[in-house]
């Protein structure tokens, strides 16, 4: 679609207003922005990026780059030290550590990111929650298609917060698990008008058939998803479009047909460029550095109370886990050949919603047991809950850092033999069994890079 098209600027200017739509069309021919959100957990040197730097208004950790580097061929991209993210969907992250202090639950925080591959809410949320409550969260990150809850899997383990947990189920089935959440973020599938720099099959699609079929969608997965979330609990409601179909509309109908009322987080009231709507914020580019984002909560009036839950019997390990491996108390879970960690605080919670929903990964996958030795996960190297001194450590310089990540041949003369945790700037990727005049690469076969590193 031709971004000139007259209905969509008859959209464009219902939801903005004529003038404001005149700056956003000229806007949407500029170029897209780069920007990038760092783990406060892995914090790397503030002058890693090169060229023009700048923060994002709202968010502590978010960074606007000048230019686009090859990420891929960044070792910190692999160490899970920052996640490449849109500005603009950084102000979800925001408005979630506003409501946070509106939310009081009798146990663990319960956090669902309903629709959530490829992750950049997710990663967001995860490290919002653990600087405000520590260990005493656990955020659910589903997405429904398979395909995408691998990668979105991938890029949690990456970050390394054990309190996160990949469910890949449909909002229906989560919705049977009445009372469960205490926050739902549902940044719901769209007709994308604020991605179109990004995304050119998103213009191409454009359509107002489409946007109808959105809103039909989009209220669908609102009303199956919605008896999961306990009596008083927030639901944070979010698009990368523009439209008030899609969004205050929503929004309205929401509050009417299921049960709930807008609540306002005043979450911008020193950011002009920031378009106050009916019930919800608005970030458009030609106002904003990012692209197209919309959000609005609202507080559910009705419903079940917050559900109460206890250990379900499965079986756990004791003292599988060698001593210090995390600095958290951790319960160690043993499936199949694999031990993994969840914090301890949030055991009994996890171990129900396992039972109930597809679970793609949970806690932190942390050795596989083969035989009486127990060989080190890759997960478990990124793990921001990871004790200091576990393993010897080899710090790397970027041409084997890469070699590492690409799964080519190496070795280690100089370093310990048997496992050997490899780090490029202090920051771990993963780990090889050094034998000495080589090395054998632990480092997942899916995870590793797939083009030329120039090495």
């Amino acid at each position: 679609m031709d971004s000139g098209n007259d209905l969509f600027i008859r959209y464009l200017s219902e939801a903005i207003g004529a003038g404001k739509a005149k700056v956003a069309l000229s806007a949407l021919g500029e170029p897209a922005s780069v920007s990038v959100r760092m783990n406060p957990c892995k914090l790397p040197a503030s002058g890693h990026f090169q060229g023009k730097v700048s923060g994002v208004p709202w968010s502590e950790y978010g960074l606007m780059l000048e230019d686009r580097p090859v990420f891929t061929l960044d070792p910190l991209l692999h160490a899970g030290c920052y996640y490449v993210q849109d500005s603009s969907s950084m102000f979800v992250g925001h408005v979630l550590r506003k409501i946070l202090p509106e939310v009081h639950a009798d146990g663990p925080l319960r956090v669902l990111d309903l629709c959530a591959a490829p992750g950049g809410k997710t990663t967001d949320a995860a490290a919002s929650l653990r600087s405000v409550l520590g260990d005493g969260f656990l955020l659910v990150s589903n997405e429904v298609i398979r395909s995408r809850a691998s990668v979105l899997a991938a890029n949690v383990a990456l970050w390394g917060d054990p309190s996160v947990m990949v469910t890949s189920a449909d909002p229906a089935v989560i919705g049977r698990n009445e009372g469960f959440f205490d926050i739902i973020l549902a940044d719901v599938p769209c007709s994308g008008e604020g991605m179109f720099r990004k995304d050119a099959d998103s213009a191409a699609q454009w359509s107002e058939e489409n946007v109808e079929h959105c809103v039909a969608r989009q209220r669908r997965i609102l009303a199956d998803v919605w008896p999961a979330l306990a009596e008083g609990g927030l639901l944070l409601y979010s698009t990368c479009t523009f439209n008030r179909y899609e969004n205050d509309g929503n929004v309205r109908w929401a509050a009417d047909t299921l049960g709930a009322e807008p609540y306002d987080p005043e979450a911008a009231p020193d950011w002009p460029e920031i378009i106050r709507t009916e019930y919800g914020y608005s970030l458009v580019p030609g106002f904003v550095k990012g692209e197209g984002q919309y959000c609005a909560v609202l507080r559910k009036t009705g419903g079940k109370p917050r559900m109460k839950v206890s250990g379900n019997g499965r079986k756990r390990a004791n003292g599988v886990l060698p001593a210090g491996v995390f600095s958290i108390p951790v319960t160690e879970i043993v499936k199949g050949d694999i031990v993994k960690a969840v914090p301890e605080v949030i055991a009994d919670d996890a171990a129900w919603l396992e039972s109930a929903v597809r679970t793609v990964a949970s806690g932190c996958a942390a050795f596989s047991r083969k035989g009486k030795d127990l060989v080190p996960c890759a997960d478990l190297a990124l793990s921001v809950c990871l004790g200091k001194d576990v393993f010897p450590r080899a710090d790397t310089d970027r041409k084997t850092a890469l070699r590492f990540l690409h799964r080519d041949t190496f070795s280690l003369p100089d370093a310990e033999k048997g496992y050997v945790m490899i780090c490029f700037e202090g920051h771990p990727l993963g780990f090889v069994k050094n034998l000495g005049n080589r090395c054998n690469s632990l480092h997942p076969q899916e995870r590793r890079i797939r083009m030329d590193i120039g090495c």
